[in-house]
């Protein structure tokens, strides 16, 4: 099923839940659109919230092309902040564009690491299972961090507030359109051409999706394996930190106890929408962003739960890797009558003679 038409059905079968709960849909969903595209800063608000699950989103995609699930985005995600807060308030005396220019680095270097390090040479020389090793790794990174801030934590902040000092600021990255948008959109456009280049016009690319469509056939073309393997869930945590370290770069500044976050959750929905295509990585992290901020203004206007969004992101997960079962029902369905056709013209056979 293409995601347009998953997502459309599943934009359908929320408005049904709707009507059913006792709302008008058209209503909730006319407050979700303007909730999200209504003004300069509903959209500075979408654009802002795109950003983020767009490079987490980059980064997934490249793992699924080469064949590999990295669900652990979440985590490298926590240590491209964890990264970036640090060098953001610990390096002085560097130009505004240079510490912006390290922290952001680091937070990506730190990413590719903690995704390419352990999961993929596990996943390369011993077979451990890429999906259990980056979770794993994952939890680790998000309670590591919140060890870092919490009281007596090297990272944590004076006061009662479990947080980190906060960024210098002359590392923070300029606001474009208030309230929220800032250069960081920049890195997701950039990145999104960067990757689609390398996946697509690279020998490195050809020989990751040759990996990732045969490991066995690519191994047999002279293609190592392993290494691309590495390199696959190196690229995948080194997208995802970038998404951390511009996230708090432009937005939150420190790193807290209740720190935004999800995105590395949501990035592998956002991958599955996009087909790990690079630009529609883009159009799928704006769509999602969308119906995060216009869902709080539908419940605020329509009094719908905004968690109906959460319900139009599962339907749409479901009718996305449901692409197979479509074809394979009309088929089942095919057989079916053509069986009964034989049948009836047997059963006609028999009475005629």
């Amino acid at each position: 099923m293409t995601p347009v038409l998953a997502s459309a059905l599943a934009i359908l079968i929320g408005a049904v839940i709707a009507f059913i709960l006792g709302f008008d849909p058209f209503v909730a969903y006319g407050a979700l659109i303007t909730g999200a595209f209504g003004n300069s800063m509903a959209i500075s608000s979408t654009l802002a919230g795109a950003v983020p699950l767009a490079l987490a989103g980059l980064g997934v995609a490249v793992a699924f092309r080469a064949g590999l699930f990295n669900i652990g985005a979440e985590g490298q995600y926590w240590i491209g902040v964890i990264v970036a807060v640090w060098f953001g308030y610990h390096l002085t005396g560097l130009p505004g564009w240079l510490h912006t220019l390290v922290c952001v680095v680091a937070a990506a270097v730190a990413g590719g690491l903690w995704g390419g390090l352990i999961p993929g040479l596990a996943k390369a020389y011993r077979g451990a299972h890429e999906v259990i090793t980056t979770m794993m790794m994952s939890y680790i990174a998000i309670y590591f961090g919140q060890y870092l801030i919490a009281a007596g934590g090297p990272m944590h902040a004076p006061g009662y507030n479990a947080q980190s000092f906060p960024i210098r600021q002359d590392a923070w990255l300029t606001v474009l359109v208030p309230p929220q948008l800032t250069t960081a959109v920049f890195f997701a456009l950039g990145a999104a051409v960067a990757v689609w280049w390398v996946m697509f016009h690279t020998t490195v690319g050809f020989r990751l999706r040759t990996v990732g469509a045969n490991a066995r056939a690519a191994r047999y073309a002279g293609i190592h394996v392993p290494a691309y393997t590495v390199l696959a869930l190196g690229l995948s945590g080194l997208l995802a930190g970038l998404a951390g370290g511009v996230q708090v770069l432009a937005l939150d500044h420190r790193l807290m106890w209740g720190f935004n976050t999800g995105y590395g959750y949501t990035a592998i929905v956002v991958a599955l929408l996009a087909r790990n295509h690079p630009f529609g990585v883009l159009l799928a992290a704006v769509f999602f962003s969308a119906l995060s901020t216009g869902g709080q203004n539908m419940q605020m206007v329509s009094q719908l739960p905004s968690s109906l969004t959460d319900v139009l992101t599962g339907l749409i997960v479901f009718f996305v890797a449901a692409e197979r079962l479509v074809p394979l029902t009309i088929a089942w369905y095919r057989r079916r009558r053509g069986v009964r056709a034989q049948v009836a013209a047997a059963r006609e056979g028999g009475r005629e003679a």
